[in-house]
């Protein structure tokens, strides 16, 4: 068994990764210096994951996760693809008008 710590290099900081942020590999290839947690968060992103589905399906800590991602982001390995911020969300006229339509049926 390999501490986090080790598989990160020391490395904490997981450069902005939402937990329900989508990644998807860019078919790019790998460089010598990926380890084997690099290759295998790039087989499972071959189809649109979250970032919570990477750190379970490779059973480790999220954290770890989230520092490799950014890794493979950095090298144009990955792609990111943020949820959108509740500022895109409805506003409250458009639901009070839902639930008005709503009413009238």
């Amino acid at each position: 068994m390999v501490r986090p710590y080790t598989i990160t290099g020391g490395r904490v900081d997981p450069s902005g990764f939402d937990l329900i942020a989508h990644v998807v590999a860019t078919g790019v290839g790998l460089k010598p210096e990926h380890g084997p947690e690099h290759r295998a968060i790039l087989a499972l992103a071959e189809h649109p994951r979250s970032v919570a589905e990477v750190a379970a399906g490779l059973d480790l800590p999220l954290g770890v996760v989230r520092v490799l991602l950014a890794d493979l982001h950095a090298d144009g390995l990955l792609d990111r693809h943020d949820p959108p911020s509740a500022v895109d969300g409805p506003t409250e006229q458009l639901l009070q008008a839902v639930i008005h339509g709503l009413r009238a049926i």
